[in-house]
């Protein structure tokens, strides 16, 4: 038997699988606090001896979400168009995107991207022989200006090699990739994907500080969200139809879909910035601890109802993160604040994003998948109660899922499919075939 250990290191929890490769069955599972104030190991190797009695681990495969995440700054020509196709593509591959600036950067907009602090810039900018003035203006900007963080060159191809000159003039850390946006309505994001990964583990994971040694940096295979969305890919492979999951956090609530375009959605472009038809949407303000506020504030937006007592609770574990519900009324709270950060995450997720589009086609989903440790952990009936207001959102300006199967990854393998997939893809599929 071949055990595999499998580890996600979260901003609040490490949580571990340990998969038997042979079989692609789950084996066992452990959790401990994520220990961001001494060392991440910490709770890695606290996870590890949990689970040691059942059996020689060969191999341990580990992502990671904590410090923050990977934070991405998206450098792009027109916001409609690349910039926001850079968006995208920064989004799916497992970063949370705190800034996006569009056309000529000026001395004011590199302040305000220094000031984002982000962990990695994408630059994109101009279709495959379009415009590249803006691009190569870009370039010599950010070769200039005091930012460390490392670039991911994704523009226009024709003067790639340019841009690549001026950045290593100065010393820039960067890497040169392919178009995200070759041409209009068509979004490439695969390549990008790639060379942000690269990136994420080559220069970023090392440098927040997470831990004292190699160690860690060295078992760390991917960002969280990214291993997510792989995992969601072969789910949706898998079973043969469309997947939408939504994951509810302590900081971020997360939206995760997998299309396959059929009819006119697959002959159509609809947008100039191409469809993503494996997308994944992260709502920052959302959170069921850090953000809890922010719930409150968004039901507020979408008129949505939450009571005065919940939004006294939200404030409560807002200033108090590692507080855990226990009574019923506390679970209560939990279960309406779960209530709205999936609603209104699912809505921004489905809704069109300018005027003029069409809404994300979600009517064809075949199962909507709950994540997050309050789905997993709550009393009988949260979970259900949480996905059944998500698919009977008729009035949230989006195309729900109406006729789709619900379910909760209640051993929270999505990671792992994700972790398992390149190197071990039987495995993977039979763990993804386990889930709902």
């Amino acid at each position: 038997m071949s055990l595999v250990l499998c580890v996600d290191v979260g901003s609040t929890f490490t949580k571990a699988v340990l998969v038997n490769v042979d079989s692609g069955t789950l084996v066992g599972a452990a959790s401990h606090p994520t220990t961001i104030d001494t060392d991440v190991m910490d709770g890695v190797d606290s996870v590890c001896r949990s689970l040691a009695s059942l059996g020689p681990v060969t191999e341990t495969l580990v992502c990671s979400s904590a410090g923050g995440g990977l934070r991405i700054a998206v450098v792009g020509y027109e916001r409609e168009v690349t910039a926001e196709a850079g968006h995208r593509v920064a989004l799916s591959a497992g970063g949370r995107v705190v800034h996006v600036s569009s056309g000529p950067l000026t001395g004011e907009g590199v302040r305000e991207l220094r000031a984002a602090a982000s962990d990695l810039v994408l630059l994109v900018g101009g279709t495959d022989g379009g415009n590249s003035d803006v691009l190569r203006h870009n370039a010599t900007r950010l070769a200039s200006a005091r930012i460390t963080a490392p670039i991911v060159v994704a523009g226009n191809t024709e003067v790639a090699g340019e841009v690549s000159a001026e950045l290593a003039r100065t010393g820039r850390r960067h890497s040169v990739t392919s178009n995200v946006l070759p041409r209009i309505g068509v979004i490439a994001p695969d390549a990008a994907r790639s060379a942000i990964r690269t990136a994420f583990l080559e220069h970023v994971i090392g440098g927040k500080g997470l831990s004292r040694g190699r160690g860690f940096t060295d078992l760390v295979r991917a960002a969280t969200p990214d291993a997510v969305l792989q995992g969601v890919e072969l789910l949706a492979d898998v079973r043969g139809e469309d997947v939408m999951v939504i994951d509810i956090g302590g900081a971020t609530t997360d939206v995760y879909s997998v299309l396959r375009p059929q009819g006119e959605d697959a002959e159509i472009e609809r947008d100039v910035a191409g469809s993503m038809w494996h997308e994944r949407t992260v709502e920052a303000d959302l959170g069921m601890r850090w953000n809890a506020l922010g719930i409150v504030e968004a039901a507020a937006r979408e008129h949505l109802p939450l009571s005065p007592d919940t939004a006294a609770y939200a404030a409560h574990v807002a200033s108090e993160t590692s507080h855990r519900a226990s009574a019923p009324g506390e679970w209560a709270h939990e279960a309406d604040l779960a209530r709205v950060a999936a609603l209104v995450a699912a809505r921004r997720h489905g809704r069109a994003r300018v005027i003029g589009d069409r809404p994300r086609p979600l009517a064809d989903v075949g199962l909507v998948l709950g994540s997050g440790g309050v789905l997993r952990h709550g009393p009988d009936g949260l979970a259900d109660g949480v996905l059944r207001a998500v698919v009977n959102d008729h009035a949230g300006g989006w195309t729900v899922p109406a006729a789709a199967t619900q379910g909760v990854d209640t051993a929270y393998v999505l990671f792992a499919c994700g972790l398992l997939a390149e190197g071990h893809p039987v495995a993977a599929r039979a763990l993804a075939a386990s889930i709902a």
